[in-house]
């Protein structure tokens, strides 16, 4: 059995996405499903009763949040715990508490500030996603498709250790599923990756040369991901938009950034941007993981 998926919810309409989300993979990785709601802990200098009753009034809260992630829940299967944790930040006490378990990832839902259908880092999220020990999953607002019900895992894929550790990610949980995983890279355009009065022949030139770069990195990206149908796919256009459109995907993930702690999850350019609108629910992979999978 795999280490412990754990769900942060708050009770809020994005905590019912959090939840179908981890829900499907604890359920594929036969890994046991922790749902968490994290409650403020009593304060160092707050010695008054009111900031006991406060806090009591606090954990009542958190508890009845609970009582409805059961609900929600109710009727699934397999090794399902839930937690009531004190910490100073909900962020703070989910990153405590996967520390605690050497959590697989933990999953969250988008903020309140996110469209709908669409996925909104909230708080908490873009907390977890400054330096988490394990892969954040963020689920979309009002997520439209259940993950399981398309049948493809997506990687976006660039040929660096980041891009390796969420390939090595994506591949276990498509040999799980059974499902085909795809390779994505994109390509900017003629008119953003040349300078003005280059010229049309350098642009062809270059961008010939680049995507048979890309093809033959993607080939053997694809050829190393053993045990499963791994196909490719090279876009032309703005590397975030053409991510966060993606609807044929059950789930995409990316790498975290090429630099920083590099055994924790840090937001690079296109993974910061991915997390604000992206259509499938996202996984941000650490460099770590990958020699974890």
């Amino acid at each position: 059995m795999s280490a412990p998926v754990i769900v942060g919810v708050d009770g809020g309409e994005a905590s019912e996405d959090a939840l179908r989300l981890g829900q499907w993979t604890a359920q594929t990785l036969d890994a046991p499903l922790i749902v968490a709601v994290v409650h403020p802990a009593p304060s160092a200098l707050g010695s008054g009763r009111v900031d006991a009753e406060w806090v009591a009034d606090r954990h009542r809260a958190a508890t009845a949040v609970l009582d409805g992630a059961r609900t929600v829940l109710a009727g699934a299967t397999g090794d399902i715990a839930y937690r009531v944790v004190a910490s100073t930040s909900a962020a703070h006490g989910l990153h405590d508490l996967a520390e605690e378990l050497s959590a697989e990832v933990i999953v969250v839902g988008s903020g309140r500030a996110g469209s709908r259908h669409r996925l909104f880092a909230g708080s908490t999220a873009e907390r977890l996603l400054a330096g988490s020990v394990c892969p954040v999953a963020v689920a979309p607002a009002a997520m439209e498709t259940p993950p399981g019900a398309l049948g493809r895992v997506g990687v976006a894929y660039v040929d660096t250790p980041d891009g390796r550790a969420a390939l090595a990610a994506a591949a276990r949980l498509a040999a799980r599923t059974g499902s085909p995983l795809r390779l994505y890279t994109v390509v900017a355009d003629a008119d953003a990756t040349m300078p003005f009065l280059v010229g049309q022949d350098a642009e062809h030139a270059f961008l010939e040369t680049a995507r048979e770069t890309y093809e033959l990195a993607l080939s053997r990206a694809a050829e190393s991901a053993a045990g499963v149908e791994t196909d490719w796919e090279i876009r032309v256009g703005d590397v975030v938009e053409s991510l966060a459109d993606l609807d044929d995907v059950d789930v995409l993930f990316c790498g975290s950034r090429g630099y920083g702690p590099a055994r924790r999850v840090l937001l690079g350019g296109v993974s910061a941007r991915l997390v604000r609108r992206a259509r499938r629910p996202v996984v941000i992979v650490p460099r770590s993981a990958a020699g974890q999978t």
